[in-house]
Protein backbone atom coordinates (compact mmCIF):
# COMPACT_ATOMS: atom_id res chain seq x y z
CA UNK A 1 0.00 0.00 0.00
CA UNK A 2 1.36 3.43 -0.90
CA UNK A 3 1.51 6.22 1.63
CA UNK A 4 -0.27 9.50 0.97
CA UNK A 5 1.85 12.13 -0.73
CA UNK A 6 1.62 14.46 2.28
CA UNK A 7 3.28 11.94 4.61
CA UNK A 8 7.04 12.47 4.99
CA UNK A 9 9.36 9.59 4.23
CA UNK A 10 11.25 9.79 7.50
CA UNK A 11 10.16 11.45 10.72
CA UNK A 12 11.66 11.67 14.16
CA UNK A 13 8.80 11.81 16.68
CA UNK A 14 9.56 12.93 20.22
CA UNK A 15 7.32 13.20 23.24
CA UNK A 16 7.66 16.20 25.54
CA UNK A 17 6.16 17.18 28.86
CA UNK A 18 8.20 20.24 29.76
CA UNK A 19 10.40 18.54 32.33
CA UNK A 20 14.17 18.56 32.04
CA UNK A 21 14.22 14.88 30.99
CA UNK A 22 11.91 15.57 28.06
CA UNK A 23 14.04 18.55 27.01
CA UNK A 24 17.07 16.25 26.92
CA UNK A 25 15.08 13.86 24.71
CA UNK A 26 13.98 16.78 22.49
CA UNK A 27 17.56 17.89 21.87
CA UNK A 28 18.60 14.30 21.11
CA UNK A 29 15.66 13.96 18.70
CA UNK A 30 16.71 17.18 16.93
CA UNK A 31 20.22 15.75 16.53
CA UNK A 32 18.78 12.51 15.12
CA UNK A 33 16.55 14.42 12.70
CA UNK A 34 19.52 16.45 11.44
CA UNK A 35 21.62 13.31 10.93
CA UNK A 36 18.80 11.53 9.09
CA UNK A 37 17.57 14.51 7.07
CA UNK A 38 14.15 13.94 8.65
CA UNK A 39 11.34 16.10 9.94
CA UNK A 40 11.10 16.58 13.71
CA UNK A 41 7.61 16.06 15.12
CA UNK A 42 7.28 17.24 18.72
CA UNK A 43 4.26 15.74 20.49
CA UNK A 44 2.64 16.91 23.71
CA UNK A 45 -0.08 14.56 25.00
CA UNK A 46 -2.75 16.08 27.20
CA UNK A 47 -5.99 15.07 28.88
CA UNK A 48 -8.99 17.25 29.71
CA UNK A 49 -9.37 18.37 33.30
CA UNK A 50 -11.49 15.88 35.21
CA UNK A 51 -10.84 13.00 32.85
CA UNK A 52 -9.36 9.79 34.09
CA UNK A 53 -10.34 6.68 35.97
CA UNK A 54 -13.87 6.60 37.32
CA UNK A 55 -15.04 9.52 35.21
CA UNK A 56 -18.35 8.72 33.50
CA UNK A 57 -19.22 11.86 31.58
CA UNK A 58 -17.19 13.34 28.78
CA UNK A 59 -15.65 16.77 29.04
CA UNK A 60 -17.80 19.79 28.26
CA UNK A 61 -16.88 21.07 24.75
CA UNK A 62 -15.89 24.52 26.06
CA UNK A 63 -13.68 22.95 28.72
CA UNK A 64 -12.16 20.65 26.11
CA UNK A 65 -11.31 23.63 23.88
CA UNK A 66 -9.79 25.50 26.83
CA UNK A 67 -7.65 22.50 27.79
CA UNK A 68 -6.48 22.13 24.19
CA UNK A 69 -5.48 25.81 23.95
CA UNK A 70 -3.55 25.50 27.23
CA UNK A 71 -1.74 22.47 25.78
CA UNK A 72 -0.87 24.39 22.60
CA UNK A 73 0.56 27.27 24.64
CA UNK A 74 2.48 24.82 26.81
CA UNK A 75 3.99 23.22 23.70
CA UNK A 76 5.00 26.64 22.39
CA UNK A 77 6.65 27.38 25.73
CA UNK A 78 8.52 24.06 25.68
CA UNK A 79 9.82 24.71 22.16
CA UNK A 80 10.84 28.24 23.13
CA UNK A 81 12.67 26.93 26.20
CA UNK A 82 14.40 24.21 24.18
CA UNK A 83 15.46 26.23 21.15
CA UNK A 84 14.86 29.92 21.95
CA UNK A 85 15.77 32.13 19.03
CA UNK A 86 17.95 29.40 17.53
CA UNK A 87 16.29 27.06 15.09
CA UNK A 88 16.74 23.29 15.45
CA UNK A 89 18.07 23.06 11.87
CA UNK A 90 15.28 20.76 10.64
CA UNK A 91 11.66 21.06 9.63
CA UNK A 92 9.76 21.24 12.91
CA UNK A 93 6.13 20.26 13.50
CA UNK A 94 4.42 20.68 16.86
CA UNK A 95 1.45 18.49 17.68
CA UNK A 96 -0.85 18.36 20.71
CA UNK A 97 -2.76 15.10 21.10
CA UNK A 98 -5.59 14.40 23.51
CA UNK A 99 -4.84 11.11 25.23
CA UNK A 100 -2.31 9.31 27.37
CA UNK A 101 1.31 9.96 26.47
CA UNK A 102 2.30 6.45 25.43
CA UNK A 103 -0.75 5.81 23.27
CA UNK A 104 -0.50 9.24 21.65
CA UNK A 105 3.17 8.76 20.74
CA UNK A 106 2.64 5.29 19.32
CA UNK A 107 -0.30 6.59 17.27
CA UNK A 108 1.76 9.44 15.79
CA UNK A 109 4.85 7.29 15.12
CA UNK A 110 2.88 4.72 13.16
CA UNK A 111 5.20 4.16 10.18
CA UNK A 112 8.03 1.65 10.25
CA UNK A 113 10.51 4.24 8.92
CA UNK A 114 9.78 6.67 11.79
CA UNK A 115 12.01 6.96 14.84
CA UNK A 116 10.30 7.49 18.18
CA UNK A 117 12.39 9.25 20.85
CA UNK A 118 11.28 9.21 24.49
CA UNK A 119 12.95 10.27 27.69
CA UNK A 120 13.19 7.66 30.42
CA UNK A 121 12.56 10.18 33.15
CA UNK A 122 13.45 9.92 36.78
CA UNK A 123 12.69 6.51 38.21
CA UNK A 124 11.83 5.15 41.58
CA UNK A 125 9.56 2.36 42.75
CA UNK A 126 6.85 4.65 44.11
CA UNK A 127 6.78 6.77 40.96
CA UNK A 128 6.60 3.70 38.70
CA UNK A 129 3.73 2.24 40.71
CA UNK A 130 1.72 5.47 40.54
CA UNK A 131 2.46 6.41 36.93
CA UNK A 132 3.14 3.83 34.22
CA UNK A 133 6.28 4.29 32.18
CA UNK A 134 5.73 5.98 28.83
CA UNK A 135 9.03 4.59 27.56
CA UNK A 136 8.03 1.01 28.42
CA UNK A 137 4.66 1.46 26.71
CA UNK A 138 6.32 2.79 23.56
CA UNK A 139 8.91 0.00 23.51
CA UNK A 140 6.15 -2.59 23.76
CA UNK A 141 3.71 -1.08 21.24
CA UNK A 142 5.52 1.10 18.69
CA UNK A 143 5.75 -0.24 15.11
CA UNK A 144 9.00 1.67 14.59
CA UNK A 145 12.41 1.87 16.29
CA UNK A 146 12.31 3.54 19.72
CA UNK A 147 15.25 5.48 21.14
CA UNK A 148 15.10 5.93 24.90
CA UNK A 149 17.10 8.83 26.28
CA UNK A 150 18.23 8.71 29.92
CA UNK A 151 18.22 11.87 32.02
CA UNK A 152 21.19 14.17 31.71
CA UNK A 153 24.02 13.26 34.13
CA UNK A 154 23.66 16.77 35.48
CA UNK A 155 20.18 15.84 36.80
CA UNK A 156 21.69 13.87 39.70
CA UNK A 157 24.05 16.74 40.57
CA UNK A 158 21.17 19.22 40.46
CA UNK A 159 19.01 17.00 42.68
CA UNK A 160 21.88 16.60 45.18
CA UNK A 161 22.40 20.37 45.31
CA UNK A 162 18.68 20.88 45.80
CA UNK A 163 18.59 18.37 48.69
CA UNK A 164 21.64 20.04 50.24
CA UNK A 165 19.90 23.42 50.10
CA UNK A 166 16.61 22.08 51.51
CA UNK A 167 18.37 20.40 54.43
CA UNK A 168 20.79 23.34 54.82
CA UNK A 169 23.84 21.11 54.58
CA UNK A 170 26.99 23.17 54.10
CA UNK A 171 28.98 22.65 50.91
CA UNK A 172 32.25 20.81 51.39
CA UNK A 173 34.69 22.52 48.99
CA UNK A 174 36.72 19.31 48.76
CA UNK A 175 33.83 17.86 46.71
CA UNK A 176 34.41 20.52 44.06
CA UNK A 177 38.02 19.39 43.53
CA UNK A 178 37.00 15.81 42.69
Amino acid sequence: MREPANEPRCRVVVGVSGGSCSLTALHRAADEARMRGAELWVVLAWQPVGSGLGRRSSAVPALYADCRSVAVERLRGILDTAFGAMKPGVTLAGLTVCGTAGAALVDVARHSQDLLVVGTGKGGRLRRSLRPSVARYCLAHAPCPVLTVPPSPLEADLAAAHRRNVWRIPLDTRELAE
